[in-house]
């Protein structure tokens, strides 16, 4: 995994400066373009953003707006790089300052740009701006890569005034996007309903999507997004930007119409309650924006960040991932050392890598019997587990699987040792009712003492058992009565809560690199690319009812590659175990079963499923991935993943009919395959005693596949199909 924000001397291959009073700055990647001007005035102006074109010097003719006359009557809404608020900009700002004085305007001019080739994929652009009255600058950085057709943007906020000066406003970007119409897709979530999707053309006025909720923060909004430009968004046509904020706390997203013909968005860490005091000298660097631009729709906007993403940011994004049998749904709280051995042996059974031990295992004093009592006391509880989680570690290994483990060390419930030690470690506001979500308080991160404590918990139990192979990581509970009974200036308690979350996972990170850890918080609602940089993957939905999770496995597709989408196989739903298994099948495939009460077919075809899963998994998590058939319009859904060489591909599709409806009649055309080769079709995963319609002595073209299709003859009898597509 390359380091964050860390550039070594021996990656710079080359570095330049200048500062010449009225310039144009290119940021390219290789099918698209960022241009930055500078106007009469030495602002710093966004003048567009699109796709790439082959004579740069004609960027300079595209016109700046700067038409302002003083004395007029007419608005003066130039699309600065970075909105700084104050002066004669009056739509929403990127940045806003009260200096050391008490003034609350600020002006950013033009001063110098340096570009950085960090290596032949990705070249930093830093641009300065400085306000000619106060010694006060803002970095603007622009991360590109090339390959990916990804930007990464953030500022640096620096001042050498008097006296400290107040950030109100503290946006990581910018973008002024131009054009006739614009259509804003969305996320928004609630408790096992995720990542439900709505598009509307934005109009006149503001469009905020926003948290406040300081963890699980994008338990009502995802902050990830898509703008479509002249039209609604498409799979394969229309300009398409889509945007991720890298950042595990309070977010705000603006989208503002302006002049008819232009939207402004800025991205950044929301400043409600969030004043942010600046010392002379001090660096305040904002979270990364992480953007990119699409020609040809949402399907390769979606790919370009799914690559960025593997390469580059997700945690052994381009390595592998473990199956598992977690045993929450088969005991929950209620287990020993006898019901977990079987477990073990369960997972052997199946033929997954890894057997979870999740929620219950500890508390002695309030046994963790129930969700009411012992979170926070982090010691194996004796009644259930007479040996230890050690024991339960060496089970494992002497069965030839390997283990992993439930933690939620941030929250503490109010019936445990924790909170009766210490009161001081806790968030809430002195003299005030506590309110508890799923009986939780959250701890208090800000405190290092906090910070330490939760590192011991999970350096802890690694000395239990050395050979821990996985950690499921929990958040459950929101911030209620935001307060730190130790941090000095309360408007940085949200700041820091998350850099203190941070230093505990980077701690966590540098002594136990590899270890795979599950990003969960009550379903997706802890979803976003700063911590994927220290979780290999992150769990969904607590709903794993399999018609529901085509849903929302499909929408976090926009964003988030399927490597990092964990699935599990439940006895939520009524569908069979084969569609069941078909669904998990697209991302990292897990358990969470009565293997025991499984039937003889059921069994079989579950240990089959999962030797067939190892067989084209590594073209799931790393492969292209087109979705070709949405379950909202159509009564199949399809989607498919090629691997680099186009010369294998798997094709999933489902029946979504929920009323009288005909199979499937008209054939799916696929994507993504080399039209000049010829493949061969088989239908993989099928039940015991199941007939395959599918020839599979058949040749096609890629040309025909792409441009005709397939009929994958899905049906109310044949509710699930998996194809796996080869070259011949």
């Amino acid at each position: 995994m390359l380091k964050r924000y860390l550039y070594p001397t021996f990656l710079l291959l080359m570095t330049y400066q200048t500062s010449i009073a009225q310039q144009q700055i290119a940021i390219e990647t290789k099918h698209n373009s960022l241009i930055l001007s500078t106007d009469a005035s030495n602002a710093l102006i966004s003048t567009y953003l699109g796709k790439r074109i082959a004579n740069k010097e004609e960027y300079s003719i595209i016109p700046t707006l700067d038409k302002y006359t003083p004395g007029s009557d007419d608005l003066y809404n130039k699309r600065e790089a970075y909105i700084a608020s104050g002066s004669i900009n009056l739509l929403e700002p990127a940045l806003s300052v009260t200096h050391a004085d008490g003034n609350k305007s600020t002006v950013l001019t033009f001063q110098r740009v340096k570009v950085t080739e960090l290596d032949k994929n990705r070249k930093l652009t830093a641009v300065v701006l400085k306000d000619p009255k106060y010694n006060f600058e803002v970095t603007l950085n622009y991360l590109a890569y090339y390959e990916e057709d990804v930007i990464e943007q953030w500022s640096e906020i620096r001042h050498q005034e008097k006296a400290a000066v107040v950030l109100n406003k503290y946006a990581s970007a910018n973008l002024s996007l131009s054009g006739k119409k614009f259509y804003l897709k969305n996320q928004y979530s609630s408790a096992m309903r995720e990542m439900r999707s709505e598009e509307q053309q934005l109009l006149h006025g503001l469009r905020t999507l926003d948290s406040k909720l300081g963890t699980r923060t994008n338990l009502l909004h995802s902050s990830s997004f898509m703008i479509s430009i002249d039209g609604p968004s498409a799979e394969d046509t229309g300009n398409i930007i889509a945007g991720s904020l890298a950042w595990t706390g309070n977010f705000k997203l603006d989208f503002e119409t302006f002049d008819d013909y232009y939207l402004r968005v800025t991205a950044g860490i929301n400043n409600f309650s969030s004043d942010y005091t600046l010392k002379p000298g001090e660096n305040f660097i904002t979270p990364r924006f992480v953007y990119t631009y699409s020609s040809k729709g949402t399907g390769l906007a979606s790919r370009n960040l799914q690559n960025w993403a593997r390469k580059y940011q997700l945690r052994e994004g381009q390595g592998e991932r473990s199956t598992l049998l977690n045993n929450w749904e088969t005991t929950y709280f209620d287990f020993n050392d006898e019901k977990l051995n079987n477990l073990v042996q369960d997972t052997k059974k199946l033929g997954v890598d890894v057997f979870l031990l999740d929620d219950g295992w500890f508390g002695n004093k309030y046994p963790r019997n129930g969700p009411a009592a012992g979170l926070g006391d982090w010691e194996f509880n004796k009644q259930k587990l007479k040996n230890g989680i050690s024991a339960i570690g060496q089970e494992a290994t002497a069965n030839g699987v390997k283990f992993g483990i439930w933690l939620e060390p941030e929250m503490v419930n109010p019936k445990s040792e924790l909170y009766e030690q210490h009161p001081d470690w806790i968030i809430r506001q002195p003299e005030r009712k506590e309110y508890y979500m799923r009986n939780q308080l959250v701890l208090d991160l800000t405190n290092k003492k906090v910070q330490d404590f939760i590192f011991k918990v999970v350096d802890e139990t690694f000395s239990q058992v050395p050979d821990l192979a996985f950690i499921k990581w929990d958040c459950n509970s929101l911030i209620y009565n935001a307060n730190s009974p130790t941090l000095k200036n309360q408007d940085h308690f949200y700041i820091e809560y998350v850099r203190g979350l941070n230093s505990v996972l980077e701690r966590i990170r540098k002594k136990y690199p590899k270890v795979p850890m599950m990003l969960c918080a009550g379903g997706g609602s802890r979803v976003d690319y700063a911590a994927l940089q220290y979780f290999t993957e992150f769990w969904p939905s607590d709903n794993t009812n399999p018609f529901d999770r085509i849903f929302i496995q499909w929408e976090y597709s926009y964003y988030f590659p399927s490597i990092a989408v964990d699935n599990h196989v439940t006895d939520m739903g009524r569908q069979p175990i084969k569609f069941k298994t078909d669904v998990a099948m697209m991302g990292k495939l897990g358990y969470d079963v009565k293997v025991h009460e499984l039937s003889e077919k059921d069994l079989a075809f579950t240990q089959n499923a999962i030797k067939t899963y190892n067989g084209f998994k590594d073209i799931v998590w790393h492969g292209q991935q087109y979705r070709l058939q949405d379950p909202y319009q159509n009564d199949v859904a399809s989607i498919s993943y090629v691997n680099e060489a186009k010369d294998q591909a798997v094709v999933f599709s489902y029946y979504m009919a929920t009323r009288n409806a005909t199979k499937q009649a008209l054939p799916i055309a696929l994507k993504g395959l080399d039209a000049s080769k010829r493949y061969k079709i088989e239908e993989i995963n099928l039940y015991p005693g199941s007939i395959s319609p599918i020839d599979s002595a058949k040749v096609y073209s890629g040309d025909f596949l792409m441009n005709i299709g397939l009929n994958p003859e899905v049906s109310d009898r044949r509710t699930s199909v998996v194809l796996k597509i080869t070259a011949v």
